[in-house]
């Protein structure tokens, strides 16, 4: 079973649909005393920083989390919630992320020609063999909605990058935790294949 955190910020139903597809069983979970008992957690997010990790907060949903990762159970961050695993996020001022992965989040610089918020297809640059990309071809491309981007203080992290203007963080892993910043729910098959991945673990 895979449990979809719900925070209030994140289209879960997509993500729900995308492993009902698979064949996989997932469940929307908005109490935290039940992501306590979850074998796979997903952590989805659309929206302001700010605002997830406060309603994460409220919610009592930060520990469990934190818990889950600890005990090396899989997590996969989509978007706004790969940005959250990390140290502090510059958007719209400073504030706390989980703190799982050191590092930070930055908004794209204004450069001529250059579009923000970064908004489509985009292919991905693969750091490091990583279980997740299994068999899915170097040439797949990925669905992206984002004005921010995460800077990891550990390169090992890495997945993978993605060019935009800038050379930024696209996915992440490490051990049992991955995350990206595209969106797998919308990517179509190449997405699909990476959630199917995600479920066998």
């Amino acid at each position: 079973m895979i449990t979809i955190v719900d925070y209030g910020m994140g289209n879960l139903r997509s993500v729900q649909k995308a492993f009902e597809h698979l064949g996989t069983s997932a469940e929307v979970c908005d109490a935290s005393r039940d992501l306590a008992h979850a074998e796979k957690m997903v952590l989805p997010g659309v929206g302001a920083f700010r605002d997830a990790m406060s309603e994460l907060q409220r919610k009592g949903m930060v520990q469990p989390i934190l818990d889950h990762i600890a005990a090396n159970r899989p997590l996969l961050g989509i978007c706004l919630g790969l940005q959250l695993l990390f140290d502090v996020s510059h958007e719209d001022g400073e504030w706390p992320g989980l703190g799982v992965v050191p590092g930070r989040v930055e908004r794209f610089a204004p450069r001529p020609g250059l579009k923000v918020p970064h908004m489509g297809w985009n292919q991905l640059q693969v750091a490091r063999e990583v279980c997740l990309l299994r068999d899915i071809p170097a040439t797949a491309a990925f669905y992206f909605v984002h004005s921010y981007f995460v800077v990891p203080t550990d390169a090992e992290v890495v997945a993978a990058r993605t060019d935009h203007g800038v050379d930024f963080v696209s996915m992440i892993a490490r051990d049992n935790l991955f995350a990206t910043q595209f969106h797998p729910e919308k990517s179509q098959r190449a997405g699909l294949k990476l959630l199917k991945n995600f479920a066998e673990l």
